[in-house]
């Protein structure tokens, strides 16, 4: 399971229409919605500078959030619109759909390395060279993974990783068809895989000349 969703703390708006959400906005409030999951819309505010503080942070369309309306029982949602003023590019209205344990979601999952004492190409001095930390994956709401854990275990210089080698959470899979690169392991500046044998080869020609 995944680790602690974040909360995103909002209020009822009360009213409804254009006034009431002009109202809010003057307050420092962006008005919202959440709606789907089987129950009724609700009109929200939220404070503008969490809401910007969670925009700038990125991923904000794809992360799952853990809803607090006072008054009401904590749910499950995810944003599915930001709309934004033409002249400003500040977010003016936000939409969220409620998930329910069983929802079906993209979700931006980090990616974790392990076993790199285990690594060939790590102890000759390789560099890690992570192309993906995250990975998009369509998972179960109820079942969301913390990470996902890839082992460097065998693998020497100029070896990678692709998702069709990575053993992903059950029920998880990725939202990009092809076999994309995750990591791979590099050759340090310098040095070229299977270099030191070639300087072996060397001395051992010198040798018997």
């Amino acid at each position: 399971m995944a680790g602690e969703i974040p909360n995103l703390e909002a209020t009822v708006r009360t009213g409804t229409g254009k006034g009431a959400a002009r109202q809010a906005r003057r307050e420092g409030l962006v008005p919202g919605i959440i709606y789907g999951g089987g129950d009724d819309p609700v009109a929200i505010n939220i404070p503008f500078n969490v809401l910007m503080k969670r925009l700038k942070s990125g991923r904000f369309l794809s992360t799952l959030f853990n809803m607090k309306v006072e008054g009401m029982e904590d749910v499950r949602v995810i944003c599915r619109g930001v709309q934004r003023d033409v002249v400003k590019d500040l977010p003016t209205h936000v939409d969220f759909m409620r998930l329910r344990r069983n929802s079906k979601v993209n979700l931006f999952i980090p990616v974790e390395f392990t076993d790199e004492k285990d690594s060939p190409g790590i102890k000759r001095g390789g560099v890690l060279t992570v192309v993906r930390p995250e990975i998009e994956l369509v998972v179960t709401a109820g079942e969301i993974p913390e990470k996902v854990e890839i082992s460097l275990a065998g693998l020497d210089i100029n070896d990678h990783v692709s998702i069709s080698m990575v053993n992903l959470p059950e029920g998880a899979k990725p939202t990009i068809d092809r076999d994309f690169n995750i990591a791979s392991i590099s050759a340090p500046s310098g040095l070229s895989a299977g270099g030191d044998d070639d300087d072996e080869e060397e001395v051992e020609d010198t040798e018997e000349v």
